[in-house]
Parts: C-alpha cells; sequence; structure tokens
C-alpha cells in the first residue's frame, strides 16, 4: 500500500513542518510531502520531505483557489492537495496541520483506510447541555470534525472533489448562514458519501476543545492514557492548547510540550511557546465567548 502524509504551511513557519516530519518519520515508512502557498521551495529541497508548488495544484477546476491569500489559501487548498496525491497514484493520503506532533505510529490509520473512503476526527467538545452549553453549541457553530486532520482513499476522491468545490465557493465565518471556513462542510461527508469512518480513538488530535472530556491518566510506565484506554498518537498544537498547557488547565500534558518545543527549537532555535502566545488572550477571548453566549440567550429569552 503506497502512502502519504501531507501538510500545508507557509514560509515562515517552515520550521513546523520539519518538527512534523520528525515527529512522524520514526513511526512510519509513508512518504511526506509540504505544500507551501506563500513561495516555492524547490530551490531548497529537504531530504525530510518532498515539496509541492502550488502551481501544481491549479487546473482548470481548481482555479478559483488564486482567489484566496494567507489562511483562506491554505484551508482551501486541502483537498486538492490530497487529490493531487491520490492522482500520483497513493493509495491513502492524511492531511495533517504542521503543528500537529505524532507520539506513537499512526499506521493504524492507513489500516483502516484500505477500507473505508474517509477518515474524520470529532472535536469532541464537552456536550453536556446542563453545564456546558457554550460547548454544545460550538459543535453546531463550527462543525463536528477538526478540519486539522482527514484521510482518504482513493474512494475518497468524490468526497474531496465536493469538499473542494465547496472550498471554492466560499471560505468564511458566517454562523448565520451555517458556514465555518472549510471546516464546516466537513460535517456533511457523513451524510453524503458511503465508507466514511468517524475515529474514535480518542488518543487522536488531542487538543485544548477535548482536554475535558478525555478522562486522562498515567499508566505504570508513566504514559499517557486517554479515556484509560487510550494511548496517545498525536497532538494537535495550535496556539489554544499550548495556552491551556501553560496556563495548568492540562499539566499531564506539559511534558508533551517540553518534548515538543524541544523539536521546534531544533528547526527554529529561538522558538518559545510563551511567546507565541499570550495567557491573558487566552482567558479574554474565554470570558467574552461567554458574555456573547450569555447575551444571546438573554434575548432568546424574551
Amino acid at each position: 500500500m503506497k502512502t502519504a502524509f501531507c501538510t500545508i504551511s507557509t514560509r515562515s513557519h517552515r520550521f513546523k513542518t520539519r518538527a512534523l516530519f520528525r515527529s512522524l518519520r520514526p513511526y512510519t515508512e509513508a512518504d511526506f510531502f509540504a505544500l507551501y502557498t506563500d513561495h516555492s521551495l524547490y530551490e531548497e529541497d529537504d531530504k525530510l520531505y518532498k515539496p509541492v508548488q502550488f502551481e501544481q495544484i491549479i487546473t482548470k477546476e481548481t482555479a478559483g483557489l488564486v482567489k484566496y491569500n494567507k489562511d483562506k489559501r491554505r484551508w482551501g487548498s486541502k483537498p486538492f492537495l490530497m487529490l493531487y496525491l491520490l492522482n500520483k497514484g497513493y493509495d491513502a493520503v492524511i492531511y495533517v496541520d504542521n503543528d500537529i506532533c505524532f507520539y506513537a505510529s499512526p499506521d493504524f490509520l492507513f489500516n483502516k483506510l484500505k477500507k473505508q473512503s474517509i477518515l474524520l476526527t470529532p472535536h469532541y467538545y464537552p456536550a453536556d447541555p446542563q453545564r456546558n452549553q457554550i460547548w454544545l453549541e460550538a459543535n453546531f457553530r463550527v462543525g463536528l470534525y477538526n478540519a486539522g486532520f482527514i484521510g482518504a482513499s482513493q474512494k475518497g476522491m468524490d468526497a474531496l472533489m465536493w469538499w473542494g468545490n465547496c472550498c471554492l465557493y466560499n471560505i468564511k465565518k458566517a454562523y448565520c448562514r451555517g458556514l465555518f471556513d472549510d471546516q464546516k462542510y466537513l460535517d456533511s461527508i457523513p451524510v453524503f458519501y458511503d465508507d466514511v469512518e468517524i475515529i474514535k480513538h480518542r488518543g487522536c488530535n488531542v487538543a485544548a476543545w477535548n482536554i475535558e472530556t478525555s478522562i486522562r491518566s498515567l499508566n505504570e510506565k508513566g504514559e499517557l492514557r486517554l479515556n484509560r484506554i487510550w494511548p496517545l498518537v498525536f497532538i494537535h498544537f495550535n496556539i489554544y492548547t499550548i495556552q491551556a498547557i501553560l496556563s495548568g488547565k492540562d499539566s499531564l500534558l506539559k511534558p508533551y510540550l517540553v518534548q515538543y518545543t524541544e523539536v521546534l527549537q531544533q528547526e527554529e532555535p529561538r522558538y518559545d511557546p510563551g511567546k507565541e502566545v499570550r495567557i491573558w488572550k487566552f482567558y479574554f477571548k474565554a470570558y467574552l465567548n461567554m458574555f456573547k453566549f450569555k447575551v444571546n440567550r438573554l434575548f432568546d429569552a424574551k
């Protein structure tokens, strides 16, 4: 089975791309690909991964991608990068954001793609309607599945093309229209397409948004377990996860952040997670969201 991991980045975050693939290398024989949407890095060919030029994924059908810049271009390129690799003969392709770090073998995911067309990972937001109303409603605002991970086999090409066409249609945050960037469209894929598996392994895509719903513990070897049975596979170290760890919300993840930071500093010695995020912004945004939620509920009550 010919397999590949891919990610999309910008030149300024190349160090995160390399850290991602360094974390993967001990666990898999899959090929690695990186697309840089703001610069061609062919002149800096890397032995760790194979670069893909943005122009290589542009066809008559995907030409609309050029209207986007910065984040929207990166988000909208995901399905088309995966389609490009599947059309190159790969049996299965997994896309992951470049701020992810692996701690165990992901090859069981490729084994799933021998039968499945698409793999999705839920956010696993807290969903108690009595105690977690804000998180409960987040499922409906931003989507059930996290777009930082998606797997596809040859059977999933139609689903990827549909997702890609959705991205060409619109990438924006418009809650009243049911839109949230490239991500909210993923909610419909299990409905419209067959052989879609929702990954229930709680050690996949661990992040700030599911810290409260994962019951964490250490086994006799000192290894992190999730929900008592799931071993840790990969953590999504976006700014919210880093903020949650640095603020003490999940102390069991702190050693993994230290390890991730050490890998990043091999590529970018000046990297400091404390400078990348600001704890006060984390709490400010949390309180602001709570305020908006309560105001909206007040108007709903009337």
